[in-house]
């Protein structure tokens, strides 16, 4: 069911549904997740259960508060604190070193732990709710069937998981693609998965260069992290990356013949067919993140067998917009 996020009832049910070893969908600035009690292995294992996800693929764990790192860390080194400083609440996942015997199942039995405070309202009334229960945080990847478009509304949501999981609707998602993923648990802080923070702003906040996770080879691999597989983020469509040219090439050689085929793209373009879907890409990058996976939904949910998008720009606030357009083309 579907119940308001700015209903403090509904906001206390949720809470206790956590308590209780439920699951419950709920929102965040980045996209909607799929929450359970991240103390609880049990509570977790419903999680990997319901997502259809390998259990040895670590999940994020939300707080309330920065202060709840140290009921996760054994150890937060100077720039991954400079970072948390920086952008929690917001669209940042910190890795680092776990305590022994916390979280494990969260944390796919890594010896490392994602955490991240979101900067959603509903999200932080929910997390704090949860926390005045015992719960001290919240394990929560994106609430999708693994390896599928995440959701950015309560409806996406219910549309994966069926009426009988309780959501918190906190309306659209502001960002709209998950958050960018720094793993701290070595002397340099590693960019495992980006997302609407930039590189430039993440070595400012932090005061040194924040590698790419191919610059550790052959030092040693970075721990698993979520949405890193080549293949993710994927509507049930084809997913082809082209060129505007190359997209208008294929255009006028099917001609008025083309059917089941979308087109999302910044330049102008002419579509001979009635039957092509197009769907014109911001010139923005913020703005196409935020509405990129309702795009792919949408096109999912009209039948359209492929779709064509038009490669975004290579600049660096396109980094996590062209990083899930690659997985989605991967699948």
């Amino acid at each position: 069911m579907i119940l308001p996020g700015t209903d403090p009832q509904a906001i206390t049910d949720a809470a206790r549904c956590i308590r209780a070893g439920g699951l419950v969908g709920f929102p965040t600035e980045t996209v909607y997740g799929l929450g359970a009690d991240a103390s609880s292995d049990e509570a977790v294992a419903g999680i990997f259960a319901a997502k259809g996800r390998p259990a040895d693929h670590p999940l994020i764990v939300h707080v309330a508060e920065a202060s709840q790192v140290n009921d996760y860390a054994r150890s937060v080194p100077p720039f991954a604190a400079r970072l948390t400083q920086a952008f929690w609440p917001g669209p940042l996942t910190v890795i680092l070193p776990r305590r022994q015997g916390v979280a494990a199942a969260a944390a796919g039995g890594q010896d490392s732990i994602g955490l991240r405070c979101p900067s959603h309202p509903v999200a932080l009334a929910f997390l704090k709710a949860c926390l005045e229960l015992g719960v001290s945080g919240v394990a929560g990847p994106s609430a999708n069937r693994f390896g599928r478009v995440s959701p950015t509304s309560a409806q996406h949501v219910q549309q994966e998981f069926g009426d009988a999981l309780l959501v918190l609707d906190g309306g659209p998602c502001a960002v709209g693609i998950e958050s960018s993923i720094v793993d701290c648990t070595r002397d340099r802080p590693v960019l495992l998965r980006p997302g609407v923070l930039t590189r430039a702003q993440l070595e400012a906040a932090c005061g040194e260069p924040v590698l790419d996770k191919e610059d550790l080879q052959p030092a040693g691999h970075a721990p698993r992290a979520p949405g890193t597989l080549a293949a993710h983020y994927a509507p049930n469509a084809k997913v082809r990356l082209m060129d505007a040219s190359a997209i208008q090439t294929a255009l006028d050689l099917l001609g008025a013949d083309a059917a089941h085929i979308a087109v999302y793209a910044r330049s102008v373009l002419r579509i001979p067919s009635a039957k092509v879907l197009f769907r014109r890409m911001p010139d923005d990058a913020a703005a196409t993140a935020q509405q990129l996976f309702a795009v792919l939904r949408d096109f999912d949910a009209q039948g359209i067998k492929l779709i064509w998008i038009e490669h975004p720009p290579a600049t660096a606030e396109w980094d996590g917009v062209r990083d899930r357009l690659g997985r989605a083309a991967a699948s």
